[in-house]
């Protein structure tokens, strides 16, 4: 009630004072009214859709009345004011006949820059509009207009102006052609008009239903005589309402073709010279303000209007027009400091002059007007360029508001100095207060010329363009607009409601989020993508696919004929790199362009800030990266729990090693740091579980190999051949699924490592460690068993027939065999691995490697144990051999409570367990093991003596084995061997042995 009785007063004393109204000379006196005058008009609108609106008013009486102990005072006019606006532009139409002259005034002066503006994208287009290489010669000319402030005004607030003016002053269409004209081409150019963000007034409709119910005993006799024109109104809107549905969608679609270029070629233009921002400051602000007013058009209109064609207000090159806006905010921001010299130069140099002479020649300056003036004169020649350069903050607020003043003095019809007869000062000091704009006020004024804000409200249609943007690969490039946008949301709010700066803030944050990371989804599929052909691609190029080429060639140089037609020659990796012809694109060549498209976008901006966020687009699309890597090298590894199937190593590697070529490509088109993604996955794929608890290679190949391969060893399906270094299979009857070898040589073993890496391969290891300590636990309680016979043959080693009696004595002999086999399986295994380590990481570190050796080879046998067994695990995870094994150590602490039978392994384990068991218990190992050797050379000689076949089967390979100990041991030399067992029986063993080879053989 408050506000409608202060606009009533305001517009009654601008009638009584018959106020000067004129766009083109008191511009912010008529910008201003026009708008207290739609505002007003949209504010009644939008009360008369409240549909409980009665009920609210009287709950807020209620209220009232319980807090103050009585009804609001202005109850009973708050009521009849509802009841009155029940069609609120019927009631305003009547409310504004008074007004009508000066509003008719204001509205009519419109006619020098509406139809200036409402032209089509062709006339633009001949009049080379916005550009500033269509005449090289006045490149450096300031732009320059007599209505300044109107060249950038909004056509869409300018067409409220008209269509709600002249439907509250109608009598204006009858009695001059100007308003008609005026009121008809804003009818043909939209189909509705905003009345607060996302409520629209749709214009032919309510204008229709509006002059066909008028009756004319409500009308005032005085204006009576004008309705004899309704019905020719009614024909009129209902003919514009034709022409908007039919051209208007065209007209608005060529004009934004249009502003696409003249924008590109403005951004391009200010980018290589900036410098030109000071002189076409008026053109930026105008190709905003254009653009802006298209977008909003097409927003508004595709929400709202039934089309007849959809191709109209459906544009996919939308955010190519955003962009550019974007990227012209983006050098007024910048170059700043650029266009503030320019015009406090121009301030002081030119304007202040041409004022001054404007003063002077004045015939009649009352005081009042003549000081304001001088003060004028006087801001202006004060200003320097130091000033700008000392970084100075410019005010020039009071000026303008002494404009505005001066203006309200000069404009009424009794005023000394009239702004009506002196129209060139008002066109000097409009130009002068956008001068002055250039200097304190560029942010608000970008803000007043492209803010479009108006997105926060239509959620829906804004992710559908950015989806559209999105589907097509042209103008993906343009798809970092949509979150840019997102910054301009916090605009629309005002200081009057603060409650919704939350519900907005959150808004923009949700939708940027959700742009950046869809942005970052689509670049992430298509490097996914890339990366599958990549490794289709190196696939190719593995040994296993040489076989079909060389047998191709084989047949070729065979001199067989044969009847049938020989095979087609298959395709050699490398072809699809072969070009004939320039137009050929490939599924590959697509996927670079899109991908470089999109990257562009990601790597636009750094950072952006919206509502106090900081958003970083690189570090989405890194995130991405991460997780998609770490699911690609799982996946890769093609494990399959139910079939026992997994990848083999060299072929996982050679496909990671593609993924990555590819990913580090990626540094070509976006400034990230790939190596920082390397690091973090590869790193985690060394651990058992990666940082979301899943699965790594690591897991994966350990459980593998010790679940398949080492189990079918077990079962003696596969055997160790130390000449090799290989695990082999044997003939089964029921065959294996994977060749062991091809799992287990040494470049499979070398790939295993590349892909593990040391900490991987520890994993592995203590793995194995574990597998050893439980075999040990057995082998335990079955000493545990026989203990007391052990106790007594190690005192009688010297006693044969005593020693032959206890170890028929001896229980479980066999699955002490067994058992020991397992250990040393694993452990040839874990050798391997080992080697493998240490030849990968002597490639990669070979001067760390070889410092490493070198502790280890200079350790004197008097060390502390604890600092010697430092040097081991320093050195075991360098993948070196030990004299004592650490892993092995560690895990029978924790327990604190190439034959084909792989017997040959036993060496290894004897020497291995005896070794930590040794270290364990603080027994010196090399004693324990020289008592060994004389235990085990005594039996040996006494079976040398026996009679009996079942005791002397295998007689020459268990000398053999014997031999093998000692080699494998750092304790135990051949000397000491041949003191206690002669080397002529070890040399008659190795005769028999291969005798016995080649007939089993034969």
């Amino acid at each position: 009630m408050e506000f409608k009785d202060h606009v009533c007063e305001l517009l009654n004393t601008v009638d009584a004072c018959q106020v000067f109204f004129d766009i083109t000379v008191n511009f912010d006196l008529t910008k201003n009214y026009l708008d207290l005058v739609v505002t007003y008009t949209n504010l009644m609108m939008l009360l008369s859709r409240i549909e409980e609106r009665k009920a609210i008013i009287g709950l807020y009486n209620y209220a009232h009345e319980m807090t103050h102990g009585s009804s609001d005072r202005e109850y009973p006019r708050l009521g009849q004011m509802i009841v009155d606006y029940e069609n609120p532009l019927k009631k305003m139409m009547e409310e504004f006949v008074p007004h009508g002259k000066s509003l008719q005034d204001a509205l009519v002066s419109l006619q020098m820059v509406y139809p200036r503006r409402n032209l089509s994208a062709d006339q633009w287009r001949n009049a080379q509009l916005l550009s500033l290489i269509s005449a090289p010669s006045t490149m450096l000319n300031p732009a320059q207009s007599d209505t300044m402030p109107c060249e950038y005004l909004s056509l869409d607030t300018m067409e409220k102006w008209i269509v709600f003016g002249f439907i509250l002053c109608h009598a204006a269409l009858s009695s001059d052609p100007a308003a008609l004209s005026l009121w008809k081409l804003a009818l043909q150019s939209s189909s509705c008009l905003c009345l607060f963000r996302d409520e629209v007034f749709h214009i032919h409709k309510s204008a229709e239903d509006l002059f066909v119910n008028i009756p004319y005993n409500d009308v005032d006799v005085f204006v009576f005589s004008v309705f004899y024109s309704y019905n020719k109104r009614v024909n009129d809107i209902r003919e514009c309402k034709e022409s908007a549905l039919s051209h208007a969608g065209s007209m608005h679609r060529e004009r934004r073709k249009f502003l696409r270029s003249a924008l590109k070629e403005l951004a391009t233009v200010l980018a290589d010279q900036p410098g030109l921002l000071g002189p076409k400051a008026l053109f930026v602000f105008m190709a905003l303000s254009f653009a802006r007013d298209e977008i909003i058009w097409l927003l508004r209109h595709a929400d709202n209007i039934q089309k007849k064609s959809t191709d109209d207000f459906i544009d996919k090159h939308i955010a190519e027009l955003i962009f550019y806006m974007e990227e012209l905010r983006a050098h007024v921001r910048k170059y700043g400091p650029v266009m503030q010299r320019y015009y406090v130069q121009y301030l002081s140099g030119f304007d202040a002059v041409v004022l001054n002479e404007l003063v002077q020649n004045l015939s009649v300056c009352p005081e009042d007007e003549s000081i304001i003036m001088s003060s004028f004169v006087n801001t202006m020649t004060s200003l320097s360029v130091k000033q700008v350069e000392d970084g100075e903050v410019f005010d020039f607020r009071g000026l303008r508001l002494d404009w505005f003043r001066l203006q309200a003095y000069t404009s009424v019809s009794k005023a000394s100095l009239g702004l009506a007869d002196h129209r060139e000062l008002g066109k000097m000091m409009n130009t002068i207060i956008f001068h002055t704009k250039m200097v304190d006020s560029l942010v608000e004024m970008l803000v007043e010329t492209s803010d479009v804000s108006m997105f926060c409200f239509y959620s829906r249609a804004f992710e559908k363009m950015f989806q559209q943007c999105l589907e097509l690969p042209s103008q993906s490039r343009y798809s970092i607009s949509f979150p840019l946008l997102c910054t301009h949301f916090m605009s629309c709010t005002h200081e009057l409601c603060p409650e919704e700066r939350h519900h907005i803030g959150d808004r923009s944050l949700s939708l940027c989020n959700m742009f950046l990371d869809e942005m970052a989804k689509q670049a992430r599929n298509l490097i996914t993508d890339i990366c599958t052909e990549q490794c289709t691609l190196s696939d190719q190029l593995l040994p296993k696919h040489c076989a079909k080429t060389i047998s191709q060639a084989v047949n070729k140089k065979s001199k067989k004929q044969t009847g049938k037609k020989g095979e087609p020659e298959r395709e050699k990796p490398g072809v699809e790199s072969m070009r004939k012809n320039r137009l050929l694109v490939t599924n590959l060549d697509k996927l670079h362009t899109a991908l470089s498209e999109l990257c562009f976008s990601i790597n636009y901006v750094p950072n952006m800030m919206v509502w106090e966020h900081t958003f970083t687009p690189r570090e989405y699309l890194t995130s991405h990266l991460e997780i998609r890597f770490t699911k690609s090298i799982v996946g890769m590894t093609m494990y399959n729990q139910a079939t026992q199937e997994i990848a083999k190593p060299s072929e996982l590697l050679t496909s990671v090693r593609a993924y990555m070529t590819v990913l580090q490509s990626i540094e070509n088109y976006v400034q990230i740091d790939i190596t920082r993604v390397f690091n973090n996955v590869l790193l985690q794929q060394t651990q058992h579980l990666d940082s979301h608890g899943e699965p790594t290679i690591t897991s994966l190949y350990t459980n593998w190999y010790l679940e398949t391969l080492l189990r079918q060893v077990s079962n003696g399906h596969i055997a160790y051949f130390p000449a090799m270094k290989a695990f082999v299979n044997l003939p089964t009857e029921n065959e294996l699924t994977f060749n062991a070898e091809e799992y287990s040589d040494i470049s499979e073993m070398r790939s295993l490592s590349e892909l593990l890496g040391p900490y991987g391969m520890k994993f592995l290891s203590e793995s194995l460690m574990w597998h050893i300590s439980s075999q040990v636990a057995e082998l335990k309680k079955l000493v545990v068993d026989n203990v007391e016979v052990l106790t007594q043959m190690r005192t009688s080693f010297d006693k044969p027939d005593h020693m032959a009696a206890l170890f028929k004595r001896l229980t479980s002999v066999d699955s002490v065999l067994k058992r020991m086999t397992i250990i040393g399986v694993i452990l040839s295994f874990r050798s391997l691995a080992q080697e493998a380590l240490r030849d990968v990481l002597s490639c990669h570190i070979p001067f760390l490697v070889s410092s490493v050796e070198d502790f280890k080879d200079h350790i004197p046998r008097e060390t502390d144990m604890k600092v010697a067994m430092n040097v081991y695990e320093l050195s075991s995870a360098a993948g070196l051999p030990c004299e004592i094994d650490p892993a092995l150590v560690v895990a029978l602490s924790s327990q604190k409570s190439g034959h084909c039978n792989n017997i040959h392994c036993l060496a290894k384990a004897i020497n291995q367990i005896a070794a930590a068991l040794f270290t364990i218990h603080k027994g010196s190992i090399e004693d324990r093991l020289k008592e060994f050797l004389a235990l085990a050379s005594s039996s040996l000689l006494k079976i040398g003596q026996e009679t009996d076949k079942s005791t002397t089967r295998n007689r020459e390979s268990v000398y053999l084995l014997l031999d093998m100990i000692v080699q494998e041991s750092p304790f135990l030399t051949m000397d000491l061997l041949e003191s206690c067992f002669p080397y002529v029986l070890l040399r008659n063993a190795y005769h028999a042995v291969y005798k016995q080879s080649v007939s089993s053989s034969a």
